[in-house]
Formats: C-alpha cells, structure tokens, sequence
C-alpha cells in the first residue's frame, strides 16, 4: 500500500513533467516579449504559440485569450466589466466571484447542487437589466456540473452576457465558448498540471474589456504587466496534456465511486453531496457523520493523505461550506464534509490508503463494540 496519497487535485494539480519542462526551456530565452530585438522577438514567439495552446482548450481563437495571474484575477477581471451595473451569481461561486461583486444578487441552488434556473430566470426579467449572470461550469467543492448552456439561453433571451468560471472544469469536460454560449471564460494553469500564478480569461471577439491592471500595452492593453513568460508555458503544456487525456480522465470516475461506495460500506451514515446531479469525475464531497472536517483532515494528514474541507482558497482555515449551505445541507452535516479529488496521476493505491485511514479515524470516532459489529 503506498506510505502517501495525494487527493486535492481540486486545490492544485501536481505540475505535469511537460509542464516543468516548458518552463525550464522557457527560462532560458531570456527576452521580454515585448522588446524588438531578437531575444525579445523569439519570447514573443513562444507567448503567442502559447496562447495558441491555452485558447485551444476553450475552443477560442487565439487574440480572444488574455493571460492573467490566475483564475481569481480572471474573474475579477470579467466581473469589473460589468460593474457598477447589476449582477447575478450563483449562490455557490468561488470566493473570487462572489467577493469581487460583493452587492451582486445571488441565484439559490437546488438541494442537488445546480443553480436553480427558474429563479435565474425570474431575476433576469426584473429590472433594471442585469449587466452580467456569473455561473462557473463545475463547482470546486462538490463536483457538480452546471447547466450553464441553459443559463445562458435564458441570459441571451434577457439579452445579457455571461461569465462562466470554468477553472474547476476546465481538463476535466469539453470546454467551448461558443458550445456553451457564454462571453467570458475563466481558466487556470495550476488546476491542470500547470504552475500556480498563471491564468487566463477568454473573451468574445464582440466584447470591449477594459483593464484592471493599467501601465503598459501588454495583452492587447487588456492586461498591463510583462507576461509571465515561464508560468505561460507550462500552461500552454499542461493545456495540451490535458486536452490529450480528457478522454481517460472520465475514467477517474470508477475510482471515486469504488471511494464513496466503500466509504459508505464503513460508515452507513455517511452522505455524499451532489451525487444526485452530473460530477465531474474525480470530485467526491463526502460527510462522516458527528466528526469535524478539520479532524478529518488533520488526521488524514498525519496518515499521509491529503485531502481538502471545501474551499482551499481560505488561508488554511477550515470554515462552513458557503456551498453546502446554499444546499440547504444542515449545519451539523456540512461541518463533517471532506472533498477527495483525483487527478491526471491518480493511482489504485491512492484509494487504498484514503479507505484504511478513513476506516480507522471512523473507528475511533464510534463505541468498540460497534466497530467490532462492523468488523
């Protein structure tokens, strides 16, 4: 059995070999992209076929990409665009959605985890006109795939753009911005096997963008700054890896259920949230009844398994599940949820060591005679 298993590929995917060594290659060019001599002429090049790559995964053109510092920059970035104007969100966003439009009106989730599009549809008909709907394509904490094609048919018969924060799903499922009928896209590297620091927002070619960051005429002047010329490369090679396997990363699926379903067999009580509604494949939100999820995950972690308790864009700290509770899940429930996720190395034996270890803090948490009625 292995002695470690790493099991937050929600948080960051560990860097793919390719990426690592785009970015060493990268490195060695030397030039900023933007000067016009030949070191410069040749960092220039390597950007654009990077771009080339990154757009591909959203089946977007290449000039529609701008690179960013990450998916949060990205879609503070698109959420900017429509502000001071009305805005929609689903009430289970990203932090970094839901706290760069802070006044913006949030649409409730059904008990299954999907925005509830009837109210969607009730708030698009109300004025004054909403400036943008905001609706990420995959949730980060359980999952749960979003009807995003159909929210934005209702938003386009309201005659109001859409982002899609596509940072959880991105890899995962098949990405298009015009299949999804969405203006703004966000992506980012680390999900995929890239390095942390680099994203990008993909924008239809009809949408005038302003900056957020001003002071230099990089990207289009839609992003001020020098690109981060390494962390785009390894992007670009973890985008194409990832759009290479997306086929056998379906197949992640068999082992996240064999997790819930012996999980399950351990501990009868135990509830896996969003199980009801499409999954990306490798996401498992999973409840073990009366045990905190910081206990979880801290003895997880001494047992050599890393695994996350909701987001893991919060400073380290184990807090309620803004998402959970938009489910309308119990406080005392959704206080005992860990998410399991599986990525592009994911082995057999990852599960192995999350089961044992799981079993074993179960037994500590429950009366012996109990666990020896189990055993």
């Amino acid at each position: 059995m292995a002695t470690r298993a790493y099991l937050d590929y929600n948080a960051t995917a560990p860097i793919r070999p390719a990426a690592a060594a785009a970015m060493s290659e990268a490195l060695t060019l030397g030039g900023n992209p933007s000067s016009v001599h030949a070191a410069g002429r040749a960092a220039r090049a390597r950007l654009e076929g990077a771009r080339e790559d990154v757009a591909a995964l959203a089946v977007a053109r290449p000039e529609q990409l701008i690179f960013t510092s990450g998916g949060t920059e990205a879609n503070n970035l698109a959420l900017a665009w429509a502000l001071p104007g009305r805005i929609l969100v689903s009430a289970g966003e990203h932090a970094s959605v839901l706290e760069a439009a802070p006044q913006a009106e949030r649409i409730p989730l059904s008990p299954d985890g999907r925005v509830d599009l009837a109210a969607l549809e009730e708030h698009l008909a109300e004025e004054p006109r909403p400036a943008l709907v905001s609706v990420m394509l995959a949730n980060n904490e359980t999952g749960v795939i979003q009807p995003v094609v159909e929210a934005a048919r209702l938003a386009r018969a309201a005659g109001v753009p859409v982002h899609c924060d596509a940072v959880q799903a991105a890899g995962k499922v098949a990405l298009s911005l015009a299949d999804l009928g969405v203006q703004l896209l966000s992506l980012s590297a680390h999900k995929i096997g890239g390095p942390p620091g680099v994203g990008a927002l993909v924008v239809a070619e009809d949408l005038a963008l302003e900056p957020l960051l001003r002071g230099g005429g990089q990207e289009r002047r839609r992003r001020a700054g020098t690109e981060n010329l390494p962390g785009i490369a390894g992007f670009a090679a973890a985008a194409h890896d990832a759009a290479e396997g997306l086929a056998g990363f379906a197949r992640l699926a068999d082992l996240r259920d064999r997790i819930e379903a012996e999980a399950k067999a351990i501990a009868p009580g135990l509830r896996v949230f969003g199980a009801e509604a499409p999954r990306l494949a490798n996401t498992a939100c999973l409840a073990m009844p009366g045990v905190k999820a910081e206990t979880q995950v801290m003895a997880l972690d001494l047992a050599g398994v890393a695994v996350s308790a909701g987001s893991a864009c919060s400073s380290g700290k184990v807090a309620p599940s803004h998402v959970l509770q938009a489910m309308g899940v119990e406080d005392e429930l959704a206080d005992g949820a860990i998410r399991v996720s599986l990525g592009w190395a994911s082995r057999t034996e990852d599960a192995d060591l999350f089961l044992a270890s799981w079993a074993e803090l179960y037994d500590k948490t429950r009366p012996k005679e109990r666990a020896a009625g189990r055993l």
